[in-house]
Order: structure tokens, then C-alpha cells, then sequence
């Protein structure tokens, strides 16, 4: 679904002549294709989101790395490439319902998790993928955990 809809954008930006937003879109779409052939099948939708996902994180370090160097010419290009692929993930959960989802599993797997305390990151990781950068889900639960 999402690879359809980054076609049909494909297409739009092209006949608006939008070239930054064409480029990024078919560095997008070329990343999943490669993705494809190395797995010998279709992505899940899940895994689509996993491929962009490592885009967004590519172009922050890029931004990061531009910001330390004073390249401030490169800095724009970035940014707008990063706003653009920004656009096709889903939205993240708020830091409330992110508290209160790691409460949740906490409190589930309260036995496991006195038996080895650092099963807590695996469970909150499996259970968030998608829903939360991995930074933000583990800086919430060490912050839960502290209390």
C-alpha cells in the first residue's frame, strides 16, 4: 500500500516538476526494491515502514553532521528530503500514551521481569515497534524505571 502510494506520488512530483521531492521519492522507492530482491519476495507493509524508517535516520545524521561541519548549503536540501520522508511513516504516539503503554507492559510482565529486569527492553521494543522511535521508547523506560 504505502509503496503504491510513493508510486503515485512518483508521478505527481514528476509532472510538477518537483525535483528534490521526485528525487527523494525514487531514493525511497529504490531502497525498498533492493530490499525486495534481497528478501526474494514483497515487503509487509511493517517492513516498508522499517526501509523508510532507516531513510529518516540517514538524512538526521546527515543533518547533524552538515550542522557540526557549517555546511549550511547542503543543511536546506537535507532538511526538505527529511520533511518528505517524514510524511509517508505514520504518526507517532504521544509521550502520555507512550508512558502509559510501557506501564502497561511493565505491570503484565511484572514476574518476568523481576526475575531479569532487562527483559523489560525487550518486551517495550517488541510491543512498540512502530509506534515510537526506539530512542524515545527507551529513554521513557529507564526514566519509568528510575522512579
Amino acid at each position: 500500500m504505502i509503496l503504491q502510494q510513493l508510486q503515485a506520488e512518483q508521478i505527481t512530483a514528476l509532472k510538477s516538476k518537483e525535483t528534490l521531492k521526485l528525487q527523494t521519492i525514487r531514493g525511497i522507492i529504490s531502497q525498498i526494491k533492493n530490499k525486495e530482491i534481497d528478501k526474494h519476495a514483497p515487503l509487509t507493509e511493517e517492513e516498508c515502514f522499517e526501509v523508510i524508517k532507516k531513510i529518516k535516520k540517514e538524512y538526521a545524521e546527515s543533518i547533524d553532521s552538515f550542522t557540526k561541519g557549517g555546511r549550511t548549503d547542503l543543511l536546506e536540501e537535507v532538511k526538505e528530503q527529511l520533511a518528505i520522508v517524514v510524511a509517508y511513516l505514520p504518526a507517532e504516539i504521544s509521550n502520555a500514551e507512550l508512558e502509559s503503554s510501557i506501564q502497561s507492559i511493565l505491570e503484565k510482565n511484572a514476574v518476568l521481569i523481576a526475575q531479569n529486569p532487562k527483559t523489560a527492553i525487550g518486551l517495550c521494543m517488541k510491543e512498540l515497534r512502530g509506534k515510537a522511535d526506539s530512542s524515545r521508547i527507551l529513554s521513557t523506560l529507564k526514566r519509568i524505571q528510575s522512579v
